[in-house]
C-alpha cells in the first residue's frame, strides 16, 4: 500500500457494506457536524487498552468481548445499559477466579450501531426496499420512509453512543463494580437459577478472601473498588469513523470508540477498510472467517500492523463448530511462524448460525461451546495461545439461542426473540459459558 495515509485516503478504494444516501449536501451537512463535537473517548483510554491487550497476548490476561450483535437506539436506557454491564462483570468474576488472570472487559456497546448485509435490498411480497442496515442507517420497520438511509441518523448515533458512555464512566467510577459490594450486579429474574446459585457460592469464597487479604494488609483495598470497561465496535460506516478521527500528540486516533473492528465482508487487501484501519492508532480487531487463506491472513497482518506492535492487532476468528477443526490450525501456525505479535480471539456465534424450522434465525449452545473448546485445544496443539473470547449476548431473559442450562427448544423462541439481527445469548447462557471457559483455562 501507499505509504502515504490521511483520515481520508480511504476514499480512494472500494468501499464495501456503506449505504447509498439520496441527499449529498444533507450527509456533508451531518458529517460536517459530527466531525466538530467533542470525542467520546480519549487516546489516554485507548493507549491503556492497548497495554492491557499486549499483556494478555502475552499470556498475562484474557479478553471477555460481549454484547449485542446490533445495538438499537430504543435500548437506550438505563435498565437495558446496567443488565449488559452487570452480566458482563459477572462473567469476568467467574474467568478471573477459573484462570487466576486479569480479564480485560471490552462491550459491544456505545457504537454498535451498524450492520452489514448480505443484500442491498430485502423483498416481502411484491415489495422491495433497501435493507435494514442499523440504527445508524435507517429503520427495522419495512416502508420507504423507515428504510430510506437517513444522514441525521449518523448525529443520534453519536448522542445515543455518548449517552451511554456516560453512563458506563458514572457508573465505573461510582462503585458500581466495587467488589466489596457484589449485590450491586444481582439480576432479579435469575436469582433462583442454579447458575445464579452456583455464582453466589463463587462470591461468598471471594469475598472470604478479600475479607482476609484486607485483615492482614491492615486497610481496604482500593483496587477493588472499581474496573476498567471499555467500548468496541465494528468500523463498518467509514465516513463516521474519519469524522470521528483526531489528530493527538501521538498519532491519529479513532476517537468514538476505544476499539474498532473490520468484519469478514469488508477485510479486502486493496479495500478502504483496511486503508482506513492502517492509520488509526486504536487496537483494532480482524475478523477472521473461512475464506481466509494464510498468504492473504499474513498480508492483512502486515499491512494493519507494519510495526509489529504489541496489543495493536487482535485475530478474531469465526469458523464454526464443524470448520475450526481444518480451518484454524492452518492460519495459527502461518502467524506462528511468521512470527507477528497478535492476539487471537474466538468468535464462536458468526459461524453457528441456523435457521429454526419455523424460520427463525438461531444457534445452538452446544455448537457454541464446542468451538470454544476446539479453539482452545487447536491453539495449544499449534504452541499459539487463545487469548479472548468475543460473544453476543444480552442482559435480557430472552429466548434467542437454543439449549444451555434451560434447554431452550426451537418452540422456545417466538416466547421473547427481540433480536431485530442476529440471536444472542441469554444471561443463564452467558454465565454457563463463562464457568465451562473457567473450567477449560484452569
Amino acid at each position: 500500500m501507499n505509504t502515504t495515509w490521511t483520515p481520508e485516503s480511504w476514499q480512494k478504494r472500494p468501499a464495501q457494506q456503506q449505504p447509498k444516501y439520496d441527499n449529498p449536501e444533507e450527509l456533508a451537512d451531518a458529517l460536517k457536524s459530527l466531525s466538530q463535537l467533542p470525542p467520546l473517548v480519549t487516546a489516554w483510554e485507548v493507549d491503556r487498552l492497548r497495554g492491557q491487550f499486549a499483556a494478555a497476548a502475552e499470556g498475562n490476561a484474557f479478553v471477555l468481548q460481549g454484547g449485542d450483535c446490533s445495538e438499537s437506539f430504543d435500548d437506550c436506557n438505563s435498565g437495558t445499559i446496567l443488565r449488559k454491564l452487570k452480566v458482563l462483570i459477572q462473567m469476568s468474576l467467574v474467568l478471573i477466579c477459573g484462570s487466576k488472570k486479569r480479564i480485560v472487559r471490552v462491550g459491544r456497546i456505545a457504537g454498535q450501531y451498524a450492520k452489514p448485509r448480505s443484500a442491498d435490498l430485502e423483498k416481502r411480497g411484491d415489495l422491495e426496499l433497501p435493507s435494514y442496515r442499523g440504527d445508524i442507517v435507517n429503520r427495522s420497520g419495512f416502508t420507504p420512509s423507515d428504510r430510506r438511509p437517513d444522514p441525521q441518523l449518523l448525529l443520534r448515533a453519536y448522542e445515543y453512543s455518548a449517552l451511554t458512555i456516560n453512563y458506563i464512566r458514572a457508573l465505573s467510577e461510582g462503585g458500581f463494580a466495587d467488589l466489596h459490594h457484589p449485590e450491586n450486579w444481582d439480576l432479579e429474574f435469575v436469582r433462583n437459577t442454579p447458575g445464579s446459585r452456583r455464582y453466589q457460592q463463587l462470591l461468598a469464597s471471594l469475598s472470604d478472601s478479600i475479607r482476609f487479604m484486607e485483615a492482614v494488609s491492615a486497610g481496604e483495598l482500593a483496587q477493588l473498588t472499581r474496573v476498567d470497561f471499555f467500548t468496541s465496535h465494528e468500523g463498518l460506516l467509514l465516513q463516521f469513523e474519519q469524522a470521528l478521527t483526531r489528530l493527538e500528540r501521538r498519532g491519529w486516533y479513532n476517537l468514538g470508540t476505544h476499539m474498532a473492528w473490520i468484519g469478514d465482508r469488508t477485510r479486502s487487501i486493496d479495500g478502504a477498510h483496511l486503508e482506513y484501519f492502517r492509520g488509526i492508532r486504536n487496537p483494532i480487531g480482524l475478523k477472521v472467517g473461512n475464506s481466509m487463506t494464510p498468504d492473504e491472513l499474513i498480508d492483512v497482518i502486515r499491512i494493519l500492523n507494519p510495526e509489529n506492535e504489541p496489543g495493536r492487532l487482535t485475530l478474531i476468528h469465526r469458523f464454526g463448530a464443524e470448520k475450526i477443526r481444518t480451518k484454524l490450525p492452518v492460519l495459527a501456525e502461518a502467524v506462528l511462524k511468521s512470527g507477528h505479535n497478535v492476539l487471537w480471539s474466538c468468535d464462536p456465534m458468526h459461524g453457528n448460525g441456523q435457521t429454526a424450522r419455523n424460520g427463525i434465525k438461531t444457534r445452538s449452545f452446544d455448537d457454541i461451546m464446542s468451538e470454544i473448546f476446539m479453539a482452545f485445544r487447536i491453539h495449544k496443539d499449534v504452541g499459539s495461545r487463545l487469548s479472548g473470547i468475543h460473544l453476543e449476548l444480552t442482559g435480557e431473559d430472552v429466548t434467542e439461542c437454543i439449549g444451555g442450562p434451560g434447554n431452550l427448544s426451537e418452540s422456545d423462541l417466538t416466547r421473547d426473540y427481540r433480536s431485530q439481527v442476529d440471536p444472542r445469548l441469554n444471561y443463564e447462557q452467558a454465565m454457563e459459558i463463562a464457568f465451562l471457559i473457567a473450567e477449560q483455562m484452569k
